[in-house]
């Protein structure tokens, strides 16, 4: 189930976790795309002055040719970016926004695709009028591009570092007495795991007993890959107490 807020979209899995996405809007987005646009023209002003000399030799064919090639590295950097870089592209990196599907999950290739080529449309008839136009009447402020590959633009959080009172409530973590397994594990967890981690654990007493058993049994195998603790540190303790030593392992040693 998904809940529409203003600015935020509020999404639940089907284990009863939920997680908040917040929504970018129109000038944040602006913004990026401004970026962009001048990342696209020093290109362009760069492959000009190599090919300069022939626009006196062709005239009209090499313009022609430059504003084919202008549009094609346009679309051609935008879909390549965002499918690279998951769902950003250098100015979206720049404001810390990323394209994600309408559920919270990691656009397709056929979504970048279809939001670029729409681009077009939303671009329409200067300036990106009906682009724009579309985001300010839209609740996710999407453009028609979003709206046709069924994805939003968001925000991404500032790291922070998360509640260890409700996360770690004062047990002993085993892996402390293993610091090289430690230290490898720090290396293999990512931000976005740890953060999904933390959220999963903290909210806990909202998810049915069932459900969290079972949520919990797969991120502690998914865990568990990254380094392996032995027997003397594993040993008797729950897949939650598993997650919650994990968490205590990598933000104490990040911070």
């Amino acid at each position: 189930m998904i809940t529409d807020l203003r600015r935020r979209i509020t999404i639940e899995t089907p284990e009863g976790v939920s997680f908040t996405i917040y929504l970018a809007g129109p000038f944040t987005r602006f913004l990026a795309w401004l970026v962009d646009c001048l990342v696209l023209q020093a290109a362009a002003w760069f492959v000009l002055s190599i090919i300069g000399p022939s626009t006196m030799l062709f005239g009209n064919v090499s313009t022609a040719l430059m504003i084919l090639f202008y549009f094609a590295s346009s679309f051609a950097y935008r879909i390549g970016m965002e499918w690279r870089f998951r769902g950003q592209t250098l100015g979206k990196r720049l404001l810390r926004l990323r394209v994600v599907d309408s559920s919270g999950l990691r656009l397709q290739l056929n979504q970048i695709v279809i939001r670029n080529l729409v681009r077009v449309v939303d671009a329409m008839p200067v300036f990106y009028f009906v682009g724009g136009l579309s985001m300010l009447i839209n609740k996710r402020h999407q453009r028609l591009g979003d709206l046709a590959a069924n994805c939003v633009v968001t925000c991404l959080p500032e790291n922070g570092a998360p509640d260890f009172d409700q996360v770690l409530p004062g047990k002993y973590n085993s892996f402390r007495d293993y610091p090289h397994i430690e230290g490898r594990l720090r290396q293999q967890v990512s931000p976005q795991e740890a953060d999904l981690l933390v959220q999963a654990l903290l909210r806990r007493d909202g998810l049915d007993a069932s459900k969290r058993v079972q949520l919990y049994r797969e991120l502690a195998d998914h865990f568990r890959e990254k380094a392996a603790f032995p027997d003397g540190a594993t040993a008797g303790i729950t897949d939650e107490q598993y997650l919650r030593n994990v968490v205590d392992s990598v933000f104490r040693g990040r911070r």
